[in-house]
């Protein structure tokens, strides 16, 4: 079992930024990967980006290139979603989970443990 906490999230004008956290416990192996996904309300739950534990190689949603960054700390077991000029549909709850397949899968059907998630509110 892995345990998924995400934090961070908040509310933000925008143009403004945002850092998601999410911290891993629990039997996390190196050769998973973690993806962040989005749902905003009444619409389904969207890929937003991964990331490959053992690799660091990534994907993201065409949506967010070159405006959010995925990274990882291994020594915290952290996953951490930088998002940059966020505009008032990006609200949603965000949420991590974790592919024990390491593959940076950007189907929701592939991740096995999920977390709570967290909201995040960007005004126009």
């Amino acid at each position: 079992q892995v345990q998924l906490v995400e934090s961070g999230g908040g509310l933000v004008q925008a143009g403004g930024s945002l850092r998601l956290s999410c911290a891993a416990s629990g039997r996390f192996f190196n050769n998973y990967a973690v993806g962040w996904f989005r749902q905003a309300p009444g619409k389904e739950r969207t890929f937003v980006a991964a990331i490959s534990w053992s690799s660091g190689a990534t994907a993201y949603a065409d949506s967010v290139k070159g405006r959010f960054t995925i990274s990882r700390d291994n020594a915290k077991t952290t996953v951490y979603l930088k998002m940059n000029s966020l505009k008032p549909v990006a609200t949603a709850v965000y949420t991590c989970a974790v592919a024990r397949s390491g593959v940076t899968t950007t189907n929701s059907v592939d991740y096995t443990y999920w977390g709570q998630g967290t909201q995040v509110t960007v005004s126009s």
